[in-house]
């Protein structure tokens, strides 16, 4: 990078960061809480259960009966009345896209578009507010809502003329542009789709708008990045989204970009979120040097991971089976990378002493991204890698038991399931539905399985995550008994999911996932007992309070406290 520029971007970042929001200014100052009313549930298998909790400063003190907890606590440590609800550890995200989720709660929202209509509406109603030539983005619109049909720029070109529009499908493979955008793009209509990737065209051969996954290159190389400033308003919009539903950690996927953001946040005091930074695969030399150059990082923000693709996802057909799809005979998905660049650079990444964790969603790419990680790991020789592959929904039966054999962790997102079972079966069959969200069948091979909600893609809500791990019942009220319900797991399974397996999967077992004396003061109250609660009310239970280092960073009007 010239000195110049990269003068000019530090310059930009520094005065993004002299004004951070009110709520990214706020002490770190941790205070002594005494947690009591409520059932403790500590993910701790030597006590998984106790009646109050102690922390003092930023680490829990004391884990016991109340009448032991009293007198040891502090003179004014606050007591914090959980009412009959349910303590916790505090819960991660294992898997979540920090900054374009915090983007998304200011972007046109589509997620709910129910109709045809309600999607050009709200297009129309958002380029009404729009000078000409500014892009409209996000989007994250799921045509099944409105029937399958896929959505065209002439959908939407006659209420958009003046505005390029880049809206992605939620799961984040295919994306609609319209005919502005194709034009400030310059994307030939002729053009062949790159490897990898999917130009959708009508029966005269005429680009629909729609491109999948690399083709997607072609129109969002154009779409202007957000300033530094609207990534650090996103990353304040997104802490305080995730403390209000009970998320203390997360692991971030995203870019060395991101890195270099979240570094710059901590080092500002202004990152109150503890953020595992994941960044792509291909580069994983660049992330290594970037360790080497500025270290790991801390308890707040630490660097170590990379994320890489092996295929796209159900919903956009580049998922890669085994056998062809349902409903497209001729189709097996499609591979975002060629097996010998996967293999590539996950060997070197792994030699260099970094977590390689991978997108895999049909059968064909899991089983390929297992075959790589288990020759590297033959190739490298024994060490405490941790594996991951991010998603694994749809599992051969036969490479269930693989995940455990080689210790590769299972990261995967349960409101998916919920979600994609109103419409999977017709695309991939009843067999293979059987192994998909196999939550059950991984634990019972003895795998390590850690849950997230891929936000935006999903909602990153815990308590919708439990409650569709363990109930299964799809979104639609067709399933109210569960989708392939041999796949359910208990409340404790899924929270451990949340918790204890979460920390693994990211190092940081001896530092937090658990609520023991000496680990992080990291805590969530729940309005009630999940583990009592009928399990179809699981979804409609409430944050009471998010603790994170020992202080209180929200606080629903039903919490209840004192000193």
């Amino acid at each position: 990078m010239a000195w110049s520029h990269w003068w000019g971007a530090s310059l930009s970042l520094a005065c993004a960061l002299l004004a951070p929001a009110s709520a990214a200014s706020e002490t770190r100052d941790p205070e002594s809480l005494l947690i009591t009313g409520g059932r403790v549930w500590t993910a701790d298998p030597d006590r998984p259960w106790a009646e109050a909790l102690l922390t003092v400063g930023d680490k829990i003190a004391f884990v016991g009966d109340l009448d032991e907890a009293q007198p040891r606590a502090p003179a004014g440590a606050r007591v914090v009345d959980a009412t009959g609800g349910l303590v916790t550890p505090g819960w991660f995200d294992s898997h979540i896209h920090l900054l374009s989720g915090g983007m998304s709660l200011s972007q046109v929202q589509l997620r709910d578009a129910a109709t045809k209509e309600e999607f050009v509406r709200r297009l129309r109603n958002v380029a009404a507010g729009r000078t000409p030539g500014q892009w409209i983005q996000g989007g994250d619109w799921d045509h099944t809502l409105w029937g399958g049909d896929l959505p065209t720029r002439d959908w939407i070109d006659a209420v958009t003329p003046d505005n390029p529009v880049w809206i992605g499908r939620l799961d984040g493979h295919m994306a609609l542009a319209n005919t502005a955008a194709f034009k400030a793009a310059g994307f030939d209509e002729s053009a062949v789709a790159p490897p990898g990737g999917a130009i959708e065209r009508d029966e005269r051969g005429r680009p629909t708008g729609l491109l999948r996954d690399n083709a997607m290159a072609l129109v969002g190389h154009a779409a202007p990045p957000a300033s530094d400033t609207e990534r650090l308003e996103a990353l304040d919009a997104a802490t305080d989204y995730l403390f209000a539903r009970g998320v203390t950690s997360v692991y971030h996927v995203g870019s060395l970009n991101d890195l270099r953001l979240l570094r710059a946040a901590h080092t500002a005091g202004r990152l109150r979120l503890r953020v595992h930074a994941a960044t792509q695969l291909s580069q994983w030399r660049r992330l290594a040097e970037e360790i080497e150059r500025h270290g790991a990082g801390d308890e707040w923000l630490r660097a170590g991971a990379l994320k890489g693709f092996v295929d796209g996802s159900l919903g956009s057909h580049t998922a890669a089976f085994l056998e062809p799809y349902d409903d497209k005979p001729t189709d097996r998905g499609l591979l975002v990378n060629s097996p010998q660049d996967l293999d590539a650079w996950t060997r070197g990444a792994d030699a260099a002493g970094l977590q390689v964790a991978v997108h895999a969603i049909g059968d064909r790419a899991i089983r390929l991204q297992l075959d790589v990680f288990e020759r590297v790991a033959r190739a490298n020789g024994p060490r405490d890698r941790r594996f991951r592959i991010e998603h694994a929904q749809h599992i051969a039966a036969e490479d269930l038991p693989r995940f455990a054999e080689l210790g590769v962790i299972a990261s995967m997102q349960p409101y998916h399931c919920i979600d994609d079972g109103r419409w999977a079966l017709p695309l991939i069959g009843a067999t293979r539905c059987e192994t998909t969200y196999a939550f059950r069948g991984l634990i019972d091979a003895g795998a390590r399985v850690a849950l997230g909600s891929d936000w935006p893609v999903a909602p990153p809500t815990p308590l919708e995550g439990v409650y569709a791990a363990v109930t299964r019942r799809t979104l639609d009220d067709k399933n109210p008994g569960g989708w392939f319900p041999a796949q359910k797991i208990s409340v404790g399974e899924a929270l451990r999911g949340y918790t204890t397996e979460a920390a693994y999967a990211e190092f940081a077992e001896q530092e937090k996932g658990a609520l023991k004396p000496g680990l992080l003061a990291d805590v969530v109250i729940v309005d009630r007992d999940l583990f009592t609660a009928p399990q179809e009310t699981i979804a409609d239970a409430r944050v009471r309070c998010t603790v994170v280092g020992g202080r209180v960073v929200y606080e629903s009007p039903a919490a209840a406290s004192g000193p």
